[in-house]
């Protein structure tokens, strides 16, 4: 199954139960997406223990998952790209939700 997370909040516990979604469906064997959307993009900078959101999504992306993050939510907060944060567009996001079989948001 093709699954699509949306994850739009930048509050730490919520968005590594997103990550760890991700990489439990992924041993399931499904293709999975994440896209950064609005304070999402800040998602990795509050990474505080015991909720490491930065090694949950590495772990994903190791294990094959990809994320895309809105490049106008990132411009607006002056933020750069990075390995876990690739500036994507509106246009990808439609095309995950499009191709996903599922899409859950966060």
């Amino acid at each position: 199954m093709k699954i699509g997370i949306v994850i739009s909040t930048k509050d730490t516990e919520t968005a590594w139960n997103a990550f760890r979604l991700g990489n439990f469906c992924i041993n399931e064997g499904d293709d999975v997406s994440v896209f950064l959307l609005g304070q999402g993009v800040e998602c990795q900078a509050s990474d505080v223990e015991p909720f490491n959101v930065v090694k949950q999504a590495e772990s994903f992306m190791d294990s094959g998952g990809k994320i895309l993050a809105c490049g106008a939510c990132m411009e607006i907060r002056q933020q750069k790209e990075t390995k876990t944060c690739p500036v994507s567009s509106m246009r990808d996001l439609y095309i995950l939700i499009r191709e996903s079989d599922r899409v859950i948001t966060f």
